[in-house]
């Protein structure tokens, strides 16, 4: 082997190298990019799982509060919810787009005298 071809095959793997270097380089700023990625959907997860607890123990709540309803005012809310006035103003007429009635809310769930 002529020392020319040794020299030139010695730069041949230097710039071989240096291309891997890069490679690598490139490959590493990818892999941070995808770990802090991974870490921040990490805590937005346990936040979400957090509100999500916090969801559920508030429906039982909410299920608890329309099970004290009496039958009759259960009976007012289920014509309500069809789209029905049930308040002594506008018993029985349709309720435009399904607006609320301050005055239906306060028959269903008003205080019970």
């Amino acid at each position: 082997m002529d020392k020319r071809d040794l020299y030139d095959s010695f730069g041949d793997m230097e710039q071989q190298m240096q291309q891997m270097l890069d490679k690598m380089a490139q490959l590493r700023a990818d892999m941070t990019t995808v770990l802090e990625k991974n870490a921040e959907l990490v805590i937005e997860n346990e936040h979400l799982r957090e509100r999500m607890v916090e969801i559920e123990n508030e429906i039982p709540k909410k299920a608890s509060s329309t099970t004290t309803l009496s039958k009759s005012r259960q009976n007012l809310e289920k014509l309500y919810d069809e789209g029905f006035h049930v308040c002594n103003q506008f018993y029985g007429k349709r309720r435009d787009d399904d607006e609320s009635c301050v005055f239906c809310l306060e028959v269903i769930y008003g205080e019970r005298a």
